[in-house]
């Protein structure tokens, strides 16, 4: 399953520039990740400075 972003995200951009797939964007409050385009990496998680991305 994809990853998701809690209600933690700060909206720092941090995690978008290193999705390999481009499946994370700027959403209503917070940061997204398309569900369908996850490849389930961990890239972002490992680079989220507030832990806000998790496995569901």
């Amino acid at each position: 399953m994809a990853y998701v972003i809690s209600d933690e995200c700060v909206s720092c951009g941090t995690c978008a520039p290193e999705c390999p797939v481009d499946a994370i964007s700027e959403g209503d409050g917070k940061y997204e990740i398309a569900a369908d385009a996850c490849v389930e990496c961990g890239t972002c998680a490992g680079v989220c400075p507030t832990g806000a991305i998790k496995e569901p």
